[in-house]
């Protein structure tokens, strides 16, 4: 058997050939960022407005214009560039794992560790991790349509290569890596990806479009403004920059950036809790799934497959002890040799290991499929350890496959002959004409006895096989045909204690859950029961891939929003065509991390349910600040509309406005995307696939912003008539009653208290109210202090649109 490399060996290759990872994607460098933060349109229109403020000699006005340029730019890159660290991150917690054998044992290790000369072990299910030589195959083919484009697998032998980022469909392999990172075929290909522009998440696509419907009606809001003002015989010049200042902001330009940061940051926040996002815009489906379909092994089910008992062929039942994978344990008489030939099986037809514990697992644990671990573990309890491997080589096999739902392989025994050995489904093996010889009323009793223990919640396995002679080819090639039955092996897999809580929690929040495994339909039947899952409708069992794929098919045309569930190469079509494909990141394969949305690192569908949670409150923020900027937007927008009817010739100068923009849709506006979840979110039904992101909304948005309208007009003329600054009360009560509706709109509740929020608004505060009597700051915005009772009639004002807000708060 081939040894691998060793530790020294290694080393030394990765130090000269570096590590198994693909060119990076250069980031943006600073200038680069600043310039695609300048190019924004509405950054243009401000620009050009300082042009034409400078021609016009109003130099504090464009003081206050390049200072609102400056920190909005400022704020984009920010945001820009903690999104980017947020994805990497993420990309660096989902990367893949390989199966390697060095220094004669195999092992996994994260597949930037490879090297050159490693030798790789590749099962149906993998993702190849790096160009490979193969040294042995049986029966592999690979897909590998990553690459080619060809939809067909195709088949591999020793001597072929296997390319970095195909996939193994069939069989397994043995081979050698010969090229790593970027000379990889993936990494050639990711070299030309990289320069590849990226692409806007939908929700940032549908608010973008959103952005220039309100731009067109703000500025055409803004040029009734310009021609009102012109007709009371205000200048021109003053007038244009007024309606200019005006439609930037009535917009919130910000939008995009805020939403890319929300994203990031809730998907930072799933993956400390183990739900790993590889795609962003799975954070914004999240909240809007109404089906959740589930597999059971791993999900439901604790996914520690463990032998509870041996069925011998006479109904004998040999019970077995122990915990977990650990092979430590015993049967409950002593092994007679029916038992050993059966234990001997199942460490022969299997293609698993089992690891020892190490200072990073403090468990036993498997090395490829955990059912053919447990199986493994079941054999040591029963005195038969791997070494049977040894004393009787596999010599071909064919492997396992959903049609046939059995694997068998072709063992050399020491006296030159050979033993078949076969182990899968009962009703695959007991079948009439299927492999197993043996008795009619036996036959019966044996399936009558598997069904009663799948109804009971058990999976089990026939395991048969015969001694033959003859030439290897002839063999191999009537390997399944009259195999004498060793027994059943009767394996559990403990259901989950917070997959019943999970149940209700999804079902409490509107979510249909459906069950979808390839188990025996009485098993499914039974762990569906035990978890809340009573709807027979609900349950399918015996599916085969493609059915998988058939049934998401089916819940989406049905108007459906479906996550998937799954964890092996069966499941990763149906995970593809899944509105959100959710993958099992501990036990489940490659192929299935690969084609899904989100890897739940626990294998623990609670955590399904905390992610839809976060999509939820992440929406609702979203919608939260959606409210928030376009009332004051509008407000602003309506106080110069309305103003010069009052008797209020020029309401705001173009700073003033400015700067209140600047205050408002700032800190606050950000701040209010970090709003924690309200209580009782998981208790509605979620949103509707096609609901408009202002749906619901339009009527507050409204009323917020004749509030703020109301009060700011009111207070102006207040102070106006008492001979006072009225337009300094009005800019003051305009700032301040949004800094108000923000409070206003946060989640109801005392607990978990967004201090961001109330600080960016304290912030915020200073600055709006320092207007009124810094002089640098005087002088830059045309303002004058207001005397205490005019102030305390502003700061009434104020506050009435929050207390309106609040009162009338609904979810967002």
């Amino acid at each position: 058997m081939r040894s691998g490399l060793t530790q020294a060996e290694v080393t030394d290759r990765r130090c000269r050939f570096g590590r198994n990872e693909l060119p990076a994607t250069r980031p943006p460098s600073a200038i680069g960022r600043v310039a695609a933060q300048l190019r924004d349109p509405l950054i243009v229109v401000l620009l050009a407005a300082a042009v034409v403020t400078a021609l016009l000699r109003d130099f504090s006005d464009v003081a206050v214009i390049l200072l609102v340029v400056v920190v909005n730019t400022a704020i984009g890159v920010v945001q820009e560039i903690r999104a980017d660290r947020a994805v990497a991150a993420l990309q660096r917690m989902a990367a893949p794992s390989a199966r390697v054998r060095r220094g004669g044992a195999d092992t996994t290790v994260p597949a930037a560790d490879l090297v050159p000369g490693d030798l790789v072990l590749v099962e149906a299910g993998d993702i190849v991790p790096a160009d490979l030589e193969v040294l042995e195959a049986v029966r592999l083919a690979a897909d590998e349509s990553a690459l080619t484009g060809e939809s067909m697998p195709v088949g591999r032998r020793a001597g072929d290569e296997l390319a970095a980022g195909t996939v193994a469909v069939t069989g397994r392999a043995l081979g050698e890596v010969v090229r790593t990172g970027a000379g990889s075929a993936l990494g050639r290909i990711a070299a030309l990806v990289s320069g590849q522009p990226r692409r806007a998440t939908p929700l940032q696509r549908r608010l973008a479009g959103l952005g220039k419907v309100l731009a067109l009606a703000a500025a055409a809001l803004s040029g009734v403004v310009l021609l009102v003002g012109v007709a009371r015989g205000v200048p021109f010049g003053e007038m244009l920059l007024a309606a200019v200042s005006l439609t930037v902001a009535a917009v919130p330009e910000s939008l995009p950036a805020v939403v890319t940061l929300a994203l990031a940051l809730g998907a930072h926040r799933m993956a400390r809790q183990a739900a790993i996002v590889r795609r962003l815009p799975a954070v914004e489906t999240l909240g809007s799934v109404t089906v959740l379909a589930t597999d059971k092994t791993g999900t439901l089910t604790e996914g520690v497959m463990s032998v509870d008992r041996l069925l011998l062929p006479d109904r004998t039942a040999v019970a077995l002890d122990g915990r977990g994978y650990e092979p430590a344990g015993r049967a409950d008489a002593e092994p007679g040799p029916a038992v050993q030939r059966l234990a001997e099986a199942l460490v022969l037809c299997n293609d698993a290991d089992l690891a020892a514990p190490d200072g990073e697992h403090p468990a036993w644990r498997p090395v490829g499929d955990p059912m053919e671990a447990a199986l493994l573990a079941a054999a040591a309890r029963c005195g038969v350890g791997r070494d049977a491997r040894d004393l009787l080589p596999r010599v071909d096999e064919i492997p396992f496959d959903a049609d046939r739902r059995r694997m068998t392989t072709v063992h050399r025994r020491p006296d030159g002959g050979w033993r078949v050995v076969c182990k899968g489904a009962p009703d695959a093996l007991l079948a009439p004409g299927g492999p197993v010889r043996i008795g009619e009323d036996d036959r019966r009793a044996l399936l009558e006895a598997a069904t009663g223990l799948a109804a009971a919640g058990y999976r089990t396995l026939a395991v048969a096989a015969a001694d033959r002679a003859g030439p290897a080819a002839a063999v191999a090639a009537d390997a399944e045909h009259d195999l004498g039955l060793l027994g059943l092996a009767v394996l559990a897999d403990p259901i989950r204690q917070e997959s019943v809580g999970a149940v209700a929690t999804l079902r409490e929040a509107g979510v249909d859950l459906v069950l979808i495994t390839g188990d025996h339909p009485a098993t499914a039947a039974a762990i569906a029961e035990r978890v809340g899952l009573t709807d027979a409708a609900n349950v399918y069992a015996r599916t085969r891939p493609e059915q998988k794929v058939t049934i998401v098919r089916r819940l989406q045309e049905a108007g459906a929003v479906v996550a998937m569930t799954g964890d092996g190469v069966n499941d990763a079509p149906a995970l593809r065509r899944a509105d959100i494909g959710v993958a099992m990141g501990r036990g489940g394969t490659e192929a299935a991390r690969q084609a899904a949305d989100l890897v739940l690192a626990d294998d623990n569908l609670a955590t399904v349910g905390r992610a839809i949670a976060e999509g939820r409150r992440i929406y609702a923020n979203i919608r939260r600040f959606l409210l928030y900027a376009l009332s004051g937007g509008a407000a602003e927008v309506l106080v110069m509309l309305l103003g010069p009817w009052l008797g209020l010739a020029v309401p705001l100068l173009p700073a003033q406005i400015l700067w209140i923009n600047m205050n408002t849709h700032g800190l606050p506006g950000v701040a209010l995307g970090g709003e924690p979840a309200e209580d009782g979110l998981m208790h509605r039904p979620p949103r509707r696939p096609g609901e408009a992101i202002l749906g619901g909304l339009t009527g507050r948005i409204a009323l917020t912003a004749a509030l703020i309208t109301a009060s700011a007009l009111g207070a102006a003329l207040w102070v106006r008539h008492t001979g006072g600054p009225w337009q300094s009360a009005l800019f003051v009560v305009l700032g301040l009653a949004q800094l108000g509706v923000a409070l206003a709109l946060r989640t109801p509740g005392r607990r978990r208290r967004n201090r961001g929020l109330e600080t960016a608004v304290l912030v915020s505060l200073a600055l709006q109210l320092g207007a009124l009597w810094l002089p640098p700051l005087q002088d830059l915005l045309g303002t004058e202090p207001l005397r205490m009772p005019e102030l305390a009639v502003c700061a009434a004002a104020a506050i009435v649109p929050g207390l309106v807000a609040r009162a009338t708060r609904r979810r967002p």
